[in-house]
Protein backbone atom coordinates (compact mmCIF):
# COMPACT_ATOMS: atom_id res chain seq x y z
CA UNK A 1 0.00 0.00 0.00
CA UNK A 2 1.26 3.32 -1.21
CA UNK A 3 1.99 6.34 1.48
CA UNK A 4 0.00 8.68 -0.40
CA UNK A 5 -3.15 5.47 -0.15
CA UNK A 6 -2.52 5.24 3.74
CA UNK A 7 -2.76 8.69 4.51
CA UNK A 8 -5.97 8.67 2.46
CA UNK A 9 -7.49 5.95 4.64
CA UNK A 10 -6.41 7.05 7.60
CA UNK A 11 -7.74 11.30 7.44
CA UNK A 12 -10.03 11.11 4.48
CA UNK A 13 -13.44 12.69 4.60
CA UNK A 14 -15.71 10.04 2.69
CA UNK A 15 -19.42 9.00 2.49
CA UNK A 16 -19.41 5.62 2.22
CA UNK A 17 -16.87 5.35 5.56
CA UNK A 18 -20.27 6.43 7.67
CA UNK A 19 -21.65 3.46 6.36
CA UNK A 20 -19.11 0.94 7.52
CA UNK A 21 -18.59 2.62 10.53
CA UNK A 22 -22.44 1.84 11.29
CA UNK A 23 -21.97 -1.37 10.87
CA UNK A 24 -18.95 -1.57 13.04
CA UNK A 25 -20.61 -0.62 16.25
CA UNK A 26 -24.27 -1.89 15.65
CA UNK A 27 -24.02 -4.30 13.23
CA UNK A 28 -27.77 -5.97 14.47
CA UNK A 29 -29.47 -3.15 14.44
CA UNK A 30 -32.44 -2.39 11.69
CA UNK A 31 -31.19 -0.02 9.08
CA UNK A 32 -33.61 0.45 6.36
CA UNK A 33 -37.38 -1.45 6.70
CA UNK A 34 -38.41 -1.71 2.51
CA UNK A 35 -42.35 -2.11 1.48
CA UNK A 36 -42.72 -4.06 -1.54
CA UNK A 37 -45.74 -5.33 -2.54
CA UNK A 38 -47.05 -5.28 1.67
CA UNK A 39 -43.91 -7.15 2.41
CA UNK A 40 -41.55 -5.57 4.74
CA UNK A 41 -38.08 -6.12 3.87
CA UNK A 42 -35.74 -5.45 6.56
CA UNK A 43 -31.43 -5.12 6.28
CA UNK A 44 -29.39 -4.95 9.29
CA UNK A 45 -26.17 -2.62 9.32
CA UNK A 46 -24.12 -5.42 8.50
CA UNK A 47 -26.38 -6.90 5.81
CA UNK A 48 -26.64 -3.34 3.89
CA UNK A 49 -22.96 -2.66 4.27
CA UNK A 50 -21.90 -5.80 2.71
CA UNK A 51 -24.28 -5.34 -0.25
CA UNK A 52 -22.54 -1.46 -0.53
CA UNK A 53 -19.42 -3.75 -0.44
CA UNK A 54 -20.84 -6.09 -3.07
CA UNK A 55 -21.87 -3.19 -5.05
CA UNK A 56 -18.79 -1.21 -5.59
CA UNK A 57 -16.36 -3.75 -6.01
CA UNK A 58 -18.71 -5.63 -8.78
CA UNK A 59 -18.54 -1.66 -10.36
CA UNK A 60 -14.87 -2.11 -9.87
CA UNK A 61 -14.80 -5.22 -11.42
CA UNK A 62 -16.92 -4.10 -14.64
CA UNK A 63 -14.38 -1.51 -15.44
CA UNK A 64 -16.52 1.59 -13.72
CA UNK A 65 -13.58 3.51 -12.48
CA UNK A 66 -12.92 6.38 -9.78
CA UNK A 67 -14.76 9.37 -11.65
CA UNK A 68 -16.88 7.20 -13.51
CA UNK A 69 -21.24 8.22 -13.39
CA UNK A 70 -23.57 5.79 -12.84
CA UNK A 71 -27.10 7.15 -13.34
CA UNK A 72 -29.87 5.39 -10.57
CA UNK A 73 -33.44 6.03 -11.92
CA UNK A 74 -36.38 4.39 -10.15
CA UNK A 75 -38.36 4.55 -7.25
CA UNK A 76 -37.47 4.30 -3.67
CA UNK A 77 -36.23 1.48 -2.23
CA UNK A 78 -33.19 -0.44 -0.67
CA UNK A 79 -31.33 -1.02 -3.64
CA UNK A 80 -31.25 2.71 -4.51
CA UNK A 81 -29.84 3.14 -1.36
CA UNK A 82 -27.08 0.19 -1.96
CA UNK A 83 -26.38 1.74 -5.04
CA UNK A 84 -25.72 5.58 -3.83
CA UNK A 85 -23.46 4.13 -1.09
CA UNK A 86 -21.66 1.98 -3.15
CA UNK A 87 -20.66 4.44 -5.36
CA UNK A 88 -19.53 6.26 -2.92
CA UNK A 89 -17.10 3.43 -1.66
CA UNK A 90 -16.31 3.15 -5.27
CA UNK A 91 -15.27 6.57 -5.73
CA UNK A 92 -17.88 7.13 -8.56
CA UNK A 93 -20.28 9.73 -9.17
CA UNK A 94 -24.04 9.07 -8.47
CA UNK A 95 -26.59 10.35 -11.03
CA UNK A 96 -29.88 10.76 -9.45
CA UNK A 97 -32.08 10.61 -12.25
CA UNK A 98 -35.75 12.40 -11.60
CA UNK A 99 -38.37 9.27 -13.29
CA UNK A 100 -41.08 12.03 -13.53
CA UNK A 101 -38.61 14.09 -16.44
CA UNK A 102 -40.02 14.49 -19.85
CA UNK A 103 -37.85 10.96 -21.74
CA UNK A 104 -36.32 13.84 -23.32
CA UNK A 105 -34.82 15.28 -20.39
CA UNK A 106 -33.96 11.97 -19.39
CA UNK A 107 -32.36 11.33 -22.26
CA UNK A 108 -30.32 15.10 -21.60
CA UNK A 109 -28.90 14.44 -18.27
CA UNK A 110 -27.97 10.42 -19.12
CA UNK A 111 -25.51 12.20 -21.99
CA UNK A 112 -24.74 15.32 -20.54
CA UNK A 113 -23.07 13.15 -17.26
CA UNK A 114 -21.74 11.18 -19.52
CA UNK A 115 -22.75 8.24 -17.10
CA UNK A 116 -21.32 4.79 -18.59
CA UNK A 117 -23.65 3.02 -16.28
CA UNK A 118 -27.13 2.79 -15.23
CA UNK A 119 -29.29 1.38 -12.30
CA UNK A 120 -32.76 1.40 -13.16
CA UNK A 121 -36.54 0.15 -11.87
CA UNK A 122 -37.65 -3.00 -14.39
CA UNK A 123 -40.90 -0.96 -14.62
CA UNK A 124 -38.83 1.75 -16.17
CA UNK A 125 -36.53 -0.66 -18.54
CA UNK A 126 -39.08 0.11 -21.29
CA UNK A 127 -38.51 4.08 -20.93
CA UNK A 128 -34.64 3.21 -21.25
CA UNK A 129 -35.09 0.65 -23.68
CA UNK A 130 -37.06 3.43 -26.60
CA UNK A 131 -34.47 6.10 -25.67
CA UNK A 132 -31.74 3.35 -26.44
CA UNK A 133 -30.36 4.77 -29.46
CA UNK A 134 -29.82 7.93 -27.89
CA UNK A 135 -27.61 7.57 -25.00
CA UNK A 136 -24.45 6.80 -25.96
CA UNK A 137 -22.01 6.56 -23.02
CA UNK A 138 -23.71 3.52 -21.31
CA UNK A 139 -22.13 -0.03 -20.80
CA UNK A 140 -23.15 -1.30 -17.94
CA UNK A 141 -27.39 -2.00 -17.24
CA UNK A 142 -28.54 -3.01 -13.94
CA UNK A 143 -31.81 -3.69 -13.22
CA UNK A 144 -33.81 -3.75 -9.76
CA UNK A 145 -36.44 -6.45 -10.12
CA UNK A 146 -40.02 -4.34 -9.39
CA UNK A 147 -42.34 -6.38 -10.56
CA UNK A 148 -43.08 -9.38 -13.51
CA UNK A 149 -41.91 -7.62 -16.46
CA UNK A 150 -39.75 -9.57 -18.87
CA UNK A 151 -35.62 -8.08 -18.67
CA UNK A 152 -34.07 -8.70 -21.86
CA UNK A 153 -30.40 -9.46 -21.31
CA UNK A 154 -29.12 -6.46 -22.13
CA UNK A 155 -29.71 -5.81 -18.35
CA UNK A 156 -27.77 -7.72 -15.37
CA UNK A 157 -30.44 -7.77 -11.99
CA UNK A 158 -29.69 -6.56 -9.61
CA UNK A 159 -28.82 -9.38 -7.19
CA UNK A 160 -26.81 -10.72 -9.67
CA UNK A 161 -24.90 -7.70 -10.10
CA UNK A 162 -23.89 -7.77 -5.96
CA UNK A 163 -23.18 -11.18 -6.70
CA UNK A 164 -19.93 -9.93 -9.11
CA UNK A 165 -18.05 -8.47 -5.75
CA UNK A 166 -17.31 -9.36 -2.63
CA UNK A 167 -18.26 -7.93 0.71
CA UNK A 168 -14.66 -6.94 2.04
CA UNK A 169 -14.44 -2.98 1.61
CA UNK A 170 -12.65 -1.37 -1.04
CA UNK A 171 -9.56 0.21 0.26
CA UNK A 172 -7.60 0.64 -2.58
CA UNK A 173 -8.85 3.94 -3.98
CA UNK A 174 -7.83 7.21 -2.78
CA UNK A 175 -11.09 9.24 -1.76
CA UNK A 176 -10.62 13.10 -1.42
CA UNK A 177 -13.05 15.01 0.63
CA UNK A 178 -13.60 17.74 -2.09
CA UNK A 179 -14.04 14.38 -4.85
CA UNK A 180 -18.21 14.66 -6.27
CA UNK A 181 -20.15 12.28 -4.77
CA UNK A 182 -23.04 13.02 -6.97
CA UNK A 183 -24.09 14.93 -9.74
CA UNK A 184 -27.46 16.09 -8.88
CA UNK A 185 -29.86 18.24 -11.72
CA UNK A 186 -31.80 20.60 -11.32
CA UNK A 187 -35.61 20.45 -12.09
CA UNK A 188 -35.37 22.22 -15.18
CA UNK A 189 -38.26 24.50 -15.15
CA UNK A 190 -37.52 27.01 -17.45
CA UNK A 191 -35.05 25.27 -19.32
CA UNK A 192 -32.81 22.07 -19.51
CA UNK A 193 -31.53 20.78 -16.20
CA UNK A 194 -28.59 21.68 -14.80
CA UNK A 195 -26.32 19.27 -13.20
CA UNK A 196 -25.12 20.16 -9.63
CA UNK A 197 -21.83 18.68 -8.48
CA UNK A 198 -21.94 17.90 -4.80
CA UNK A 199 -18.87 16.78 -2.93
CA UNK A 200 -18.50 14.12 -0.35
CA UNK A 201 -17.51 16.74 1.92
CA UNK A 202 -20.69 18.72 1.61
CA UNK A 203 -22.83 15.85 2.38
CA UNK A 204 -20.45 14.40 4.96
CA UNK A 205 -21.38 17.83 6.80
CA UNK A 206 -24.63 17.71 6.03
CA UNK A 207 -25.20 14.27 7.29
CA UNK A 208 -24.07 15.58 10.53
CA UNK A 209 -25.17 19.35 11.03
CA UNK A 210 -28.95 17.80 9.83
CA UNK A 211 -29.06 15.24 12.75
CA UNK A 212 -28.43 18.31 15.18
CA UNK A 213 -30.77 20.31 14.08
CA UNK A 214 -33.62 18.09 13.86
CA UNK A 215 -32.96 16.17 17.18
CA UNK A 216 -31.63 12.47 15.78
CA UNK A 217 -30.41 10.36 18.55
CA UNK A 218 -28.50 7.44 18.07
CA UNK A 219 -31.20 4.61 17.28
CA UNK A 220 -33.70 7.33 16.35
CA UNK A 221 -35.96 6.47 13.37
CA UNK A 222 -36.82 8.53 10.01
CA UNK A 223 -39.71 8.06 7.00
CA UNK A 224 -38.42 7.90 3.44
CA UNK A 225 -41.83 9.24 1.75
CA UNK A 226 -40.27 11.60 -0.40
CA UNK A 227 -38.00 10.45 -3.80
CA UNK A 228 -34.79 9.93 -3.16
CA UNK A 229 -33.34 11.20 -5.74
CA UNK A 230 -34.22 14.54 -3.96
CA UNK A 231 -31.57 16.05 -1.90
CA UNK A 232 -33.85 16.81 0.81
CA UNK A 233 -34.56 12.94 1.43
CA UNK A 234 -31.55 11.97 1.17
CA UNK A 235 -30.27 14.65 3.74
CA UNK A 236 -32.49 13.33 6.60
CA UNK A 237 -31.82 9.77 5.02
CA UNK A 238 -27.94 9.66 5.11
CA UNK A 239 -28.45 11.68 8.99
CA UNK A 240 -30.50 8.62 9.84
CA UNK A 241 -28.24 6.33 8.67
CA UNK A 242 -25.36 7.86 10.06
CA UNK A 243 -26.78 8.23 13.71
CA UNK A 244 -27.32 4.12 13.30
CA UNK A 245 -31.33 4.96 13.32
CA UNK A 246 -33.91 3.09 10.89
CA UNK A 247 -35.58 4.17 7.62
CA UNK A 248 -38.69 3.32 6.90
CA UNK A 249 -38.61 3.22 2.96
CA UNK A 250 -41.83 3.96 1.01
CA UNK A 251 -42.49 3.73 -2.78
CA UNK A 252 -45.52 5.54 -2.64
CA UNK A 253 -47.87 7.81 -0.08
CA UNK A 254 -50.71 6.28 1.47
CA UNK A 255 -52.12 8.10 4.33
CA UNK A 256 -53.68 5.32 6.49
CA UNK A 257 -51.12 2.57 5.32
CA UNK A 258 -47.75 5.09 6.24
CA UNK A 259 -49.57 6.06 9.55
CA UNK A 260 -49.50 2.12 10.35
CA UNK A 261 -46.37 1.71 9.34
CA UNK A 262 -45.03 4.63 11.63
CA UNK A 263 -46.81 3.65 14.71
CA UNK A 264 -45.54 -0.08 13.84
CA UNK A 265 -41.64 0.89 13.52
CA UNK A 266 -42.14 3.46 16.18
CA UNK A 267 -41.05 6.43 13.95
CA UNK A 268 -39.48 9.24 15.47
CA UNK A 269 -38.81 12.03 12.30
CA UNK A 270 -41.63 12.42 9.91
CA UNK A 271 -40.92 14.40 7.11
CA UNK A 272 -42.84 15.32 4.14
CA UNK A 273 -44.69 17.97 2.61
CA UNK A 274 -47.41 20.26 3.85
CA UNK A 275 -49.92 18.23 1.59
CA UNK A 276 -49.06 14.80 3.07
CA UNK A 277 -49.65 16.57 6.74
CA UNK A 278 -52.76 17.48 5.99
CA UNK A 279 -54.02 13.95 4.20
CA UNK A 280 -52.67 12.15 7.44
CA UNK A 281 -54.17 14.78 10.14
CA UNK A 282 -57.46 14.54 7.80
CA UNK A 283 -57.56 10.62 8.17
CA UNK A 284 -59.90 8.77 10.72
CA UNK A 285 -56.95 6.78 11.89
CA UNK A 286 -54.89 9.66 13.41
CA UNK A 287 -57.03 9.93 16.33
CA UNK A 288 -56.80 6.20 17.13
CA UNK A 289 -53.13 5.34 16.75
CA UNK A 290 -50.48 6.07 19.59
CA UNK A 291 -47.88 8.89 18.35
CA UNK A 292 -45.72 9.11 21.67
CA UNK A 293 -42.84 8.09 19.70
CA UNK A 294 -43.45 10.94 17.54
CA UNK A 295 -40.49 14.05 18.09
CA UNK A 296 -39.87 15.79 14.98
CA UNK A 297 -41.95 16.21 11.90
CA UNK A 298 -40.55 18.32 9.38
CA UNK A 299 -41.53 19.32 6.22
CA UNK A 300 -40.32 21.40 3.01
CA UNK A 301 -40.51 22.36 -0.51
CA UNK A 302 -44.27 24.32 0.26
CA UNK A 303 -45.47 26.84 2.84
CA UNK A 304 -48.00 25.22 5.29
CA UNK A 305 -51.38 26.94 6.16
CA UNK A 306 -51.76 27.30 10.40
CA UNK A 307 -54.66 25.43 10.39
CA UNK A 308 -52.48 22.58 8.82
CA UNK A 309 -49.41 23.43 11.28
CA UNK A 310 -52.10 23.64 14.42
CA UNK A 311 -53.62 20.45 13.49
CA UNK A 312 -50.65 18.45 12.68
CA UNK A 313 -48.85 19.66 16.46
CA UNK A 314 -52.60 18.55 18.22
CA UNK A 315 -52.80 15.49 16.73
CA UNK A 316 -49.08 14.16 16.50
CA UNK A 317 -47.93 16.01 19.57
CA UNK A 318 -44.81 16.72 18.07
CA UNK A 319 -42.50 19.66 17.39
CA UNK A 320 -43.12 21.08 13.70
CA UNK A 321 -40.18 22.09 11.92
CA UNK A 322 -39.33 23.86 8.81
CA UNK A 323 -36.68 22.89 6.49
CA UNK A 324 -35.14 24.55 3.52
CA UNK A 325 -32.44 24.76 1.10
CA UNK A 326 -32.07 23.79 -2.97
CA UNK A 327 -30.05 21.49 -4.79
CA UNK A 328 -27.34 23.59 -5.03
CA UNK A 329 -26.72 24.32 -1.31
CA UNK A 330 -27.45 20.70 0.19
CA UNK A 331 -29.99 21.14 2.58
CA UNK A 332 -30.91 22.60 4.87
CA UNK A 333 -29.51 25.47 4.58
CA UNK A 334 -32.27 26.85 7.23
CA UNK A 335 -34.67 25.60 10.00
CA UNK A 336 -37.36 27.23 11.56
CA UNK A 337 -39.71 26.04 14.80
CA UNK A 338 -42.71 27.94 14.63
CA UNK A 339 -43.88 26.16 17.91
CA UNK A 340 -41.04 28.62 19.80
CA UNK A 341 -42.62 31.45 17.74
CA UNK A 342 -46.13 31.13 17.58
CA UNK A 343 -46.50 35.00 16.81
CA UNK A 344 -44.66 35.22 13.48
CA UNK A 345 -46.88 35.18 10.86
CA UNK A 346 -45.72 34.61 7.22
CA UNK A 347 -43.22 32.40 5.66
CA UNK A 348 -40.24 32.32 7.97
CA UNK A 349 -36.96 29.97 7.14
CA UNK A 350 -35.29 30.53 10.72
CA UNK A 351 -31.87 30.64 11.53
CA UNK A 352 -28.85 29.17 9.51
CA UNK A 353 -28.15 25.28 9.39
CA UNK A 354 -25.12 24.82 11.67
CA UNK A 355 -22.78 24.61 8.35
CA UNK A 356 -24.04 27.44 6.95
CA UNK A 357 -24.01 31.34 6.90
CA UNK A 358 -26.65 33.13 5.73
CA UNK A 359 -26.96 36.82 4.84
CA UNK A 360 -28.65 39.16 2.86
CA UNK A 361 -27.25 41.48 0.38
CA UNK A 362 -28.09 43.89 -2.33
CA UNK A 363 -27.53 43.55 -5.78
CA UNK A 364 -24.18 45.52 -5.38
CA UNK A 365 -22.95 42.82 -3.00
CA UNK A 366 -23.01 44.80 -0.01
CA UNK A 367 -24.69 42.55 2.96
CA UNK A 368 -27.87 44.06 4.41
CA UNK A 369 -29.33 44.86 8.19
CA UNK A 370 -32.08 43.28 9.76
CA UNK A 371 -35.21 44.66 8.24
CA UNK A 372 -34.24 45.22 5.23
CA UNK A 373 -34.82 42.96 1.87
CA UNK A 374 -32.28 41.75 -0.18
CA UNK A 375 -31.43 38.81 -2.11
CA UNK A 376 -30.69 35.35 0.15
CA UNK A 377 -27.02 34.12 -0.10
CA UNK A 378 -25.34 31.34 1.59
CA UNK A 379 -21.62 30.21 1.98
CA UNK A 380 -20.46 27.09 4.08
CA UNK A 381 -18.92 23.47 3.03
CA UNK A 382 -22.35 22.20 1.64
CA UNK A 383 -22.47 24.85 -1.31
CA UNK A 384 -22.59 23.11 -4.63
CA UNK A 385 -18.32 22.53 -6.28
CA UNK A 386 -20.17 23.60 -9.67
CA UNK A 387 -22.56 23.88 -12.39
CA UNK A 388 -21.10 20.21 -14.25
CA UNK A 389 -19.95 22.09 -18.00
CA UNK A 390 -21.45 25.08 -17.17
CA UNK A 391 -18.85 28.07 -15.80
CA UNK A 392 -20.78 31.14 -17.06
CA UNK A 393 -23.53 29.46 -14.50
CA UNK A 394 -21.31 28.46 -11.88
CA UNK A 395 -19.36 32.04 -11.99
CA UNK A 396 -22.95 33.99 -11.47
CA UNK A 397 -24.36 32.09 -8.30
CA UNK A 398 -21.00 33.29 -6.52
CA UNK A 399 -20.66 36.68 -7.18
CA UNK A 400 -19.19 38.66 -4.27
CA UNK A 401 -17.68 35.55 -2.02
CA UNK A 402 -21.31 33.87 -1.86
CA UNK A 403 -23.48 31.21 -3.23
CA UNK A 404 -26.64 33.38 -4.61
CA UNK A 405 -30.22 31.68 -4.11
CA UNK A 406 -32.15 33.55 -6.03
CA UNK A 407 -34.57 33.96 -3.55
CA UNK A 408 -35.82 37.22 -1.66
CA UNK A 409 -35.94 37.45 2.41
CA UNK A 410 -34.99 39.68 5.22
CA UNK A 411 -34.12 39.04 8.42
CA UNK A 412 -36.43 40.45 11.85
CA UNK A 413 -35.79 41.68 15.13
CA UNK A 414 -35.19 38.02 16.38
CA UNK A 415 -32.88 37.27 13.68
CA UNK A 416 -35.19 34.92 11.95
CA UNK A 417 -34.97 34.70 8.27
CA UNK A 418 -37.79 35.39 6.76
CA UNK A 419 -38.74 34.52 2.98
CA UNK A 420 -40.28 36.71 0.62
CA UNK A 421 -40.36 35.12 -2.81
CA UNK A 422 -38.39 33.72 -5.75
CA UNK A 423 -36.93 36.70 -7.16
CA UNK A 424 -38.58 35.17 -10.73
CA UNK A 425 -41.84 35.13 -8.89
CA UNK A 426 -42.37 38.57 -7.23
CA UNK A 427 -44.69 40.44 -9.19
CA UNK A 428 -44.92 43.73 -10.57
CA UNK A 429 -48.42 45.14 -10.40
CA UNK A 430 -49.48 48.89 -11.08
CA UNK A 431 -46.51 50.33 -9.47
CA UNK A 432 -46.03 47.89 -7.03
CA UNK A 433 -44.28 44.44 -5.64
CA UNK A 434 -46.08 42.05 -4.59
CA UNK A 435 -44.79 38.69 -3.17
CA UNK A 436 -47.17 35.97 -4.43
CA UNK A 437 -45.86 33.66 -1.38
CA UNK A 438 -48.08 36.39 0.41
CA UNK A 439 -51.32 36.07 -1.65
CA UNK A 440 -50.99 31.77 -1.58
CA UNK A 441 -50.92 31.97 2.26
CA UNK A 442 -53.85 34.05 2.82
CA UNK A 443 -55.84 31.86 0.22
CA UNK A 444 -54.59 28.44 1.97
CA UNK A 445 -56.53 29.96 5.85
CA UNK A 446 -59.76 28.72 3.87
CA UNK A 447 -60.18 25.09 4.55
CA UNK A 448 -61.53 24.51 1.45
CA UNK A 449 -58.50 25.18 -0.45
CA UNK A 450 -56.20 22.21 -1.17
CA UNK A 451 -53.61 23.52 -2.99
CA UNK A 452 -53.00 26.94 -4.36
CA UNK A 453 -50.14 29.00 -7.02
CA UNK A 454 -50.36 32.65 -7.67
CA UNK A 455 -48.59 34.11 -10.36
CA UNK A 456 -48.62 37.70 -12.23
CA UNK A 457 -49.60 37.11 -15.84
CA UNK A 458 -49.08 39.80 -18.72
CA UNK A 459 -52.14 42.45 -18.50
CA UNK A 460 -52.02 45.80 -20.43
CA UNK A 461 -53.11 47.88 -17.78
CA UNK A 462 -51.17 46.27 -15.10
CA UNK A 463 -48.10 45.06 -16.56
CA UNK A 464 -48.39 41.76 -14.50
CA UNK A 465 -52.13 41.11 -12.78
CA UNK A 466 -51.76 39.23 -9.58
CA UNK A 467 -53.42 35.57 -10.56
CA UNK A 468 -54.81 33.06 -8.13
CA UNK A 469 -54.75 29.28 -9.62
CA UNK A 470 -56.95 27.31 -7.41
CA UNK A 471 -57.12 23.98 -6.50
CA UNK A 472 -60.62 23.22 -4.63
CA UNK A 473 -61.08 20.46 -1.74
CA UNK A 474 -63.64 17.71 -3.41
CA UNK A 475 -67.39 18.80 -2.99
CA UNK A 476 -66.05 21.94 -0.80
CA UNK A 477 -68.23 24.07 -2.94
CA UNK A 478 -65.70 26.74 -3.17
CA UNK A 479 -66.41 29.29 -5.72
CA UNK A 480 -63.90 32.60 -7.07
CA UNK A 481 -66.12 34.74 -5.24
CA UNK A 482 -65.15 33.19 -1.91
CA UNK A 483 -61.34 33.73 -2.86
CA UNK A 484 -61.71 37.07 -3.76
CA UNK A 485 -63.71 37.91 -0.46
CA UNK A 486 -61.25 36.54 1.59
CA UNK A 487 -58.66 38.23 0.12
CA UNK A 488 -60.04 41.95 0.13
CA UNK A 489 -60.08 40.83 3.95
CA UNK A 490 -56.38 39.73 4.81
CA UNK A 491 -54.37 41.43 2.08
CA UNK A 492 -53.33 44.92 0.29
CA UNK A 493 -56.19 45.96 -2.06
CA UNK A 494 -52.80 45.77 -4.78
CA UNK A 495 -52.34 41.85 -3.56
CA UNK A 496 -56.13 41.46 -4.06
CA UNK A 497 -55.86 38.74 -7.36
CA UNK A 498 -57.08 40.18 -10.31
CA UNK A 499 -58.72 36.94 -11.24
CA UNK A 500 -59.32 33.54 -9.70
CA UNK A 501 -58.67 30.36 -11.73
CA UNK A 502 -60.42 27.08 -10.30
CA UNK A 503 -58.59 23.54 -11.38
CA UNK A 504 -58.76 20.24 -10.70
CA UNK A 505 -54.54 20.17 -10.44
CA UNK A 506 -51.74 22.28 -10.55
CA UNK A 507 -48.56 21.28 -12.48
CA UNK A 508 -46.01 19.84 -10.30
CA UNK A 509 -42.89 18.22 -10.46
CA UNK A 510 -42.24 14.81 -8.65
CA UNK A 511 -41.21 16.08 -6.02
CA UNK A 512 -44.48 18.29 -5.06
CA UNK A 513 -43.39 21.73 -6.64
CA UNK A 514 -45.42 23.85 -8.08
CA UNK A 515 -44.42 24.57 -12.01
CA UNK A 516 -45.20 28.23 -12.01
CA UNK A 517 -43.84 28.51 -15.69
CA UNK A 518 -46.24 26.51 -17.33
CA UNK A 519 -49.25 28.61 -15.48
CA UNK A 520 -47.67 31.85 -16.82
CA UNK A 521 -48.37 30.64 -20.45
CA UNK A 522 -52.13 31.54 -19.41
CA UNK A 523 -53.45 34.38 -21.28
CA UNK A 524 -56.01 36.52 -19.46
CA UNK A 525 -54.91 40.35 -21.05
CA UNK A 526 -58.54 40.91 -21.34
Amino acid sequence: MSLELEKNLIQRVALGDMFRRRALNTPDKIALRDYKDKEEISHTFKELNQKINCFASAAKNNGLKKGSCVAILGLNSSEYIIALYGCAKAGITAVPVNPGLAPEDIVYVLNHSQAQGIVVDSLLVPLIDKVKPNLGNIQQRVCIKTGEETISNDYTLFNDFLAQGTIDEVEDIIINERDIFEILYTSGTTGKPKGVLITHLGVYISALSTAIEFGLRPGYSSTMMLPIFHCAQQAVTYSTLNVGGAVSIFRQFDPGKTMEIMEKNQVNLSFGLPIMYRAMIGHPDVNTRRWDHLKTCVFAMAPMDQATLEGGIKAFDAEFMLGTGQTECFPPTNVFRPSQFPDKQGNYWGTSNLALDTCIMDESGNILPKGNVGEIVWRGPVVMDAYYKDEEATAESRKFGWHHSGDLGSFDEDGQLLFVDRKKDMIKTGGENVASIRVERAILEDHRVDQVAVVGLPHERWVEAVTAFVVPVKDSGLTQEDILQLCKQNLGKFEVPKRVILLDSLPVTSTGKVRKNILRETNISQ
